[in-house]
């Protein structure tokens, strides 16, 4: 079992008006946390998708080179730079099983919860295993390869939602407990970090 985990990390934080993913977290920022968590999760090949203030977040973070994809079109929304890493994914020469899709700006998400879910989708004979929002499914969500082709063709700023939706009774949900806040603006971040 091959599992890529694509980081999402490329958008311009527009209501945070900073740079979130080079915030302050524990010993380290939003992002290299993310990147730490997806790092000590087995079974993952962990890439970085990036977009907006790239060359920012590159000179602050120590980030592997060859494990980082660039989203020109980070303006489009997260669906696109989902779209980008798979295809980014697809050009390597490794063959993956599925893809784990994080986003950069959850940092309770730990290797923990991560290994839950990729220990769940090792085990099931589901193609999806997803984070349960209570009104909603979504990620952290691990896709199943043949579900490749239609994620490379999302655009618009709604993420994976849309095949969450087309494939529900294909779904494993993960209860987060609380893991599943996200930093969307100052008020969240300072409230997270009291």
């Amino acid at each position: 079992m091959k599992i890529a985990n694509l980081v999402l990390a490329a958008g311009s934080s527009s209501r945070m008006q900073s740079t979130k993913q080079v915030l302050p977290w524990r010993n380290t920022t939003l992002l290299g946390n993310a990147l730490q968590q997806a790092e000590n999760t087995a079974l993952l090949d962990v890439y970085l998708v990036l977009g907006a203030n790239a060359e920012e977040i590159k000179s602050k973070i120590d980030l592997k080179k060859e494990n980082v994809f660039l989203n020109l079109d980070w303006k489009k929304g997260l669906g696109s730079s989902i779209a980008c890493g798979i295809t980014e994914l697809e050009k390597l020469p490794e063959e993956y099983n599925a893809v784990l899709i994080t986003l950069a700006d959850q940092p309770l998400i730990d290797s923990a919860y991560l290994t839950k879910m990729v220990s769940l989708f090792s085990t099931s004979i589901s193609t999806i295993v997803a984070t349960n929002y209570g009104d909603r499914v979504g990620v952290p969500a691990i896709f199943d390869a043949t579900y490749f082709s239609e994620l490379k063709e999302l655009g618009q700023d709604y993420g994976a939602k849309e095949v969450l939706i087309k494939y529900a009774e294909e779904i494993v949900m993960v209860e987060p407990n609380g893991k599943e806040i996200d930093i969307d603006t100052k008020e969240d971040y300072s409230n997270l970090i009291k």
